[in-house]
This record gives C-alpha cells, sequence and structure tokens, in this order.
C-alpha cells in the first residue's frame, strides 16, 4: 500500500500584496506539513493575486512575483506543493502552476484554456498554451521546463489542469491520466455564484472517477479584488469518492483540507479498466523526474468538514448572506477604511444594506472570535472594548435619515428601528431648506416656477440628490466608505438618480433583482442565518409598500406603481438580458405565467422594461463597483455589455405593439 496525505487549500490573497500573499502561502504550507501532508494544491495565482488585471503586463510585477517565489521555496522541504503565478515564456505572458518538490522549483504547468467569459478576462492578459508542447526559460540560475508536464515524484505521477482546464470537453487530465498521473490537481479561482459548489463537485468527483486518479481542486477565497467574491470549498476526490471538502465563505486567511490516499489502489482500478478513454503512452508532454519520495503519514488524517449551514444544496438565503458579508468585510479591510455609512430611507434597500453589515459583524466574530475579528481592521483599536456584535457596529456602522417634507414617519420610524436594531450609529436631518433653495435658484433662471404638473421627475431627482453631498461628507468625516443602496431591478430600469441614491463608493446589493430582496428581507425577519436567527426589526420594512417618497404625500407614490409589479420586472429582465429574446419572445414567454394580467398591460411592462433600459446604460456604466452573485449580472465592467447609444429596440418594439393589435 503507497499511502499519501493529500491537501488543498482556499487562501484569502490580494493582487499585489507580496509580503501577505507570500506569508498565507506559508502558513497554509506549514500548516499542511504540521498535519503531515505530502502533496499540498494552493489556488491559481495565488503568488501575485488572481485580479490584477492589466499590471499583470507590468514587468514589475512579474518580478516581484519570481521573488516571492524564490522565498517560498525552501519552505517546501519534506512535501511536494502547486502554486499558481504569471510567467514570461518567450514573448507571451501565461497562466502557470509552479510544481515545488522538496524545496526545488520542477516546472511550471502552463494554463492550456483561458477563462474569457462572464467575469473572466484572461485573454487580455494571457496566452493559451498548446497540449503537448514543452519549452524552457532559465529560472533561478538553470533551466526550468515549462508548458504541458506531468511530474514523477520518486515514483508518484503528479499532473496538474489550472481552473478552467477541468471545465472544458478537453480535459488535460484525459491525457495526464493516460500517461500514467496518480493524481491530479487543480489551483483555481472560480468566482462565486448560487449554486455553483454543486458543479464543482461533480467536476472533481467525474475527473477523479473517470482518470481513476486521486483529485484535489483548491479555490480562491474571499473578495480578492473587489467586485469577484471567492468563497473557497476546497475539494479532494479520489477514483469517485468525494473524500473532504472546506468550508465556503469562510472568514480566515486560509482553509485547510486533507484526505489520505491509496495510489495503489487507484493504480489497480486503472489496470482494471476494461476500455480506457486514451490509448497507453498518449499523453505527448514531458514527464519530469525528481528522485524524492513522498513521506507516509504516520498519525491519523485530521477530519474536514462544511460549515453546517452549507448543506446539499444550500439555501439561497444563505449563500447571499454569508457571500455579501466576506465581500464588505474584506472591501473594508482590504480598502484601509473605518467603517461605513448608509442613507437610511426606512425602506428595503438601505433596510438590507444596514442588515448586511451587522451581519458581518455577527458571522465574522462567530468564526474568528472577537479579538481576531477586531485585528482584521484598520480600526481594530475601536473594537478591542466592544462586549457584543451591537456595540461593534455601533464603531462601523453609521446610518442617517435625511427628510424632506414628502418623507413619512413611518419611514422614519422604520429607519429608527433598524438602526437601531443592529446597533449602528443613527443620525437624521432635514433638507427641505436645501431642496427648496435648488429649486428657488432654478424656478428664478428658468423664468418660471418648477411645478409638479410640469417637472415631476426633475423635482424628485433634486430631493434624492440633496442627500447626497451630506452622505458624502459624514463618509468623509469618518474615514468610511459610503455604500450604495440601489438594487439590480433599479439598475435595469434606471429607476435611480444619479449623484443621488446611486452615491457611494460600493454597491453590496446591486447583484441581486428587488423581488429576491423583499424575500430576503422576510426570511431575515422571521429566520435568519444559521447561527444568527431573525432581526425582527425588520418588519417595520416589510409591512410597507416600497416607495421611493418623492412625491407629495397625497399622490400615494409606490415603485411598483411607477414601473410594474417587480415579480413581472424580475421575469421580463431575466428573459430580455439574460436569455437575449426579443420584446415579443419576452411577452409570448411570460404571457402563460402571468395569467392574471390582461394582454395590453403585460405588453405595456415589456415595452417599458426595454424602453429604459436601452435608455439606462450610461447610468449603469456610471454605477459604483457591485458583487458578483450570480451569473444575471448587469455589470457592465463585469458581465453584461451593451452600448450606451443604441436604437432602443425601435423594430423590435413596433412587432410586439402590431401583435398586441
Amino acid at each position: 500500500m503507497l499511502k499519501l496525505r493529500l491537501a488543498a487549500a482556499a487562501l484569502n490573497q490580494t493582487p499585489m500584496d507580496w509580503e501577505g500573499n507570500r506569508d498565507r502561502i506559508l502558513a497554509a504550507i506549514d500548516a499542511a506539513r504540521g498535519h503531515e501532508a505530502s502533496v499540498l494544491c494552493l489556488p491559481e495565482l495565488c503568488v501575485s493575486g488572481y485580479g490584477c488585471e492589466d499590471q499583470f503586463f507590468s514587468t514589475g510585477v512579474q518580478k516581484a512575483t519570481l521573488e516571492m517565489l524564490a522565498e517560498i521555496m525552501p519552505a517546501t522541504r519534506g512535501m511536494t506543493v502547486a502554486l499558481g503565478l504569471p510567467v514570461m515564456v518567450n514573448r507571451g505572458l501565461y497562466n502557470a502552476a509552479a510544481l515545488l518538490c522538496n524545496g526545488e522549483l520542477l516546472g511550471l504547468t502552463l494554463k492550456q484554456h483561458l477563462a474569457g467569459d462572464g467575469i473572466h478576462y484572461e485573454p487580455r492578459w494571457f496566452r493559451k498554451w498548446p497540449a503537448a508542447s514543452v519549452e524552457r526559460i532559465e529560472l533561478f540560475g538553470r533551466e526550468v521546463p515549462v508548458g504541458d508536464l506531468l511530474y514523477h515524484c520518486g515514483g508518484v505521477r503528479i499532473g496538474i489542469e489550472i481552473c478552467r482546464d477541468a471545465w472544458v470537453a478537453d480535459r488535460p487530465g484525459s491525457r495526464l491520466a493516460s500517461g500514467g498521473a496518480d493524481i491530479i490537481l487543480n489551483p483555481t479561482a472560480s468566482h462565486f455564484a448560487f449554486g455553483k459548489q454543486e458543479i464543482r463537485r461533480r467536476l472533481v468527483l467525474e475527473g477523479s472517477r473517470t482518470f481513476d486518479v486521486s483529485y484535489a481542486f483548491a479555490n480562491v477565497l474571499g473578495n480578492e479584488a473587489g467586485r469577484a467574491i471567492f468563497d473557497g470549498g476546497t475539494l479532494i476526490a479520489s477514483s469517485g469518492q468525494l473524500l473532504a471538502e472546506g468550508p465556503r465563505l469562510s472568514f480566515a486567511d486560509h482553509a485547510l483540507i486533507c484526505a489520505d490516499i491509496d495510489v495503489e489502489a487507484t493504480r489497480r482500478k486503472k489496470a482494471s479498466s476494461s476500455e480506457p478513454s486514451l490509448p497507453p503512452h498518449s499523453y505527448g508532454g514531458e514527464t519530469v523526474r525528481c528522485s524524492f519520495k513522498l513521506p507516509s503519514p504516520t498519525a491519523p488524517c485530521p477530519a474536514s468538514s462544511m460549515a453546517a449551514w452549507d448543506s446539499s444544496p444550500p439555501s439561497k438565503m444563505e449563500e447571499f448572506t454569508r457571500a455579501v458579508a466576506l465581500g464588505l468585510i474584506d472591501y473594508l479591510r482590504k480598502s484601509h477604511a473605518a467603517g461605513f455609512v448608509v442613507s437610511m430611507s426606512g425602506g428595503a434597500d438601505s433596510a438590507s444594506v444596514a442588515t448586511l453589515v451587522w451581519l458581518v459583524v455577527k458571522l465574522a466574530s462567530a468564526e474568528l472570535g472577537r479579538e481576531r475579528f477586531a485585528k482584521r481592521l484598520p480600526n481594530a483599536t475601536k473594537l478591542s472594548d466592544v462586549q457584543n456584535a451591537e456595540e461593534a457596529v455601533g464603531k462601523l456602522l453609521a446610518c442617517v435619515y435625511q427628510a424632506t417634507r414628502n418623507s413619512s414617519e413611518t419611514t422614519h420610524q422604520a429607519a429608527a428601528a433598524v438602526s437601531k436594531a443592529v446597533g449602528a450609529d443613527f443620525l437624521e436631518w432635514n433638507l427641505d431648506k436645501l431642496v427648496d433653495g435648488y429649486v428657488e435658484t432654478v424656478s428664478q433662471a428658468a423664468g418660471r416656477q418648477l411645478s409638479w404638473d410640469r417637472d415631476d421627475a426633475a423635482l424628485q431627482n433634486i430631493q434624492a440628490r440633496a442627500r447626497g453631498p451630506a452622505a458624502w461628507l459624514l463618509a468623509n468625516l469618518r474615514n468610511a466608505i459610503l455604500l450604495v443602496t440601489s438594487n439590480r431591478s433599479e439598475a435595469a430600469v434606471g429607476y435611480a438618480t444619479m449623484d443621488g441614491d446611486t452615491c457611494g463608493g460600493l454597491a453590496p446589493i446591486a447583484g441581486v433583482d428587488k423581488a429576491f430582496l423583499l424575500h430576503w428581507l422576510k426570511w431575515m425577519e422571521q429566520t435568519g442565518p444559521l447561527g444568527v436567527g431573525p432581526l425582527p426589526a425588520l418588519a417595520a420594512v416589510n409591512s410597507q409598500a416600497p416607495t421611493a417618497e418623492l412625491r407629495p404625500p397625497s399622490s400615494r407614490q409606490t415603485d411598483e406603481d411607477d414601473l410594474m409589479p417587480y415579480a413581472v420586472l424580475e421575469a421580463i429582465e431575466r428573459a430580455a438580458i439574460n436569455d437575449k429574446l426579443t420584446p415579443l419572445e419576452v411577452f409570448q414567454t411570460l404571457q402563460p405565467r402571468f395569467t392574471e394580467y390582461p394582454a395590453k398591460q403585460l405588453g405595456e411592462w415589456v415595452e417599458r422594461f426595454f424602453t429604459l433600459w436601452a435608455a439606462s446604460q450610461w447610468k449603469r456604466e456610471r454605477f459604483a463597483p457591485s458583487f458578483h452573485v450570480d451569473d444575471k449580472s448587469l455589470d457592465p465592467k463585469g458581465w453584461c455589455r451593451f452600448p450606451i447609444l443604441s436604437s432602443g429596440f425601435e423594430r423590435e418594439l413596433a412587432e410586439l405593439r402590431e401583435h398586441l393589435q
């Protein structure tokens, strides 16, 4: 029996944080050694950070990466470690995985399939490496093989697939297995999206079963570079059996899992296969040999477990809560800000944002402990003496209610109740003098008095815009991040005032639609995440119909009256933007689902959506950075591109109107 201990670790890295990234890698290696791991897989591009963007082209980045690699190499004595980094080969830049064995660099496997869809732009920076091709470059005073490699470490064969390599039909793992691979390692940077972990499990399990190998998958963890959240969730499988799965959406710097594998057992299964997937010797790459014998463990393997909340499949409510909470705390600490400011309207969106900050503290302090949580933040000294989560929130979050004569006591009380319940520092003031001053100034210049019957949109917008400067001022005074409270539904139809409710440096809920958000708020009021529980104060928000409160109270303004029912809006958005259907096709798809509405009304809503969508792209281009939480994002900088100027679907909408006649 040839028994080895295989390990994989998720890492929370930051682009170009050279010493920090190095130290977290060394900490993971040290932890793996403490567990007697023979082989450790670390994430894709973890030395430099996955999200360096165009800085990958910087010779300074490339030089620093190699300097860090040289400092990491000695720490791998007595074991084998795979980790990701960018590397220049001839005149091209490649996404590489270095295999370090007993303190020596054996070679660099280069990625063969690049991620160029959605939030990924790898082909902008890296080149694809051709299968079966191998070259040599000079590193650290000697020639090092690079390309399509299989490593022979003391009789154990190790291959590497890098992230997307495992997601394509022509997986390098198939050829690596035909070349005799016993273990396949996958350094990856797989971003969070609802329900995605189940897909990863299938990839790892299917790879290990089809190739008759042991397979380790190591993912990035946390909000690495601003928009994308990585959930970790490392996996180890052998011959179709899942041996270990790490926690997802952890607040720790690294999350390590280990599993014992029997190399001879996987070889027997491979040998007994009646119909190998590829003929012998069809690998085509190069085998790099090393005499170092991988050690076998002497102590029992430490158990690895998923987080209690992460059932299969996990609740979408739990996933959203924990992903955005992790995104917020990482954004805060990596931007070196001292806290957050939220302009509270008393409605659903701002209540959601304030609640998410509260959840940051509740979840992170529960996992890390109060002291470790405090040390992760720039204003750790302010948190050193707090007694509970709500006191900590008061140090991090300020909520401000900015009333006008169109604001109601209902929203005022709701804003105050939610702010108090989460422990935020609550402020309030009235903006009527500011708004009246703007209106009077422009009325005089225009030569007429502005009025609601002629200037409805302008008079609504000036109230929202008047709130922006004061909220920004408060954020500046506190060295805090002003959080935008707009959601994805508002972004889709431009139902947001630029430089008003879009003010802020980060938009934490812009990745989800309003229908989902309303459902999440009710879940938070009544149930809440595992280990935290509900926030009953949200009843004051959930009992209201969503409203901008920008018209006089006599108008009884509601969001759905201005737009359409949110459930309809979400369905139209998905069909039009995600599925790319024409207006007529959207109408035909939705009509059987929304039979309670007359065809003419449904058609008007479809036309309204397409008209507003086309007119609002300039607004989406100006939105603050948002978190990518599912694959229906509207963020033009990370997922959904649309021209700022277009025909506005004139022909397509004419086709819809003709159909409805």
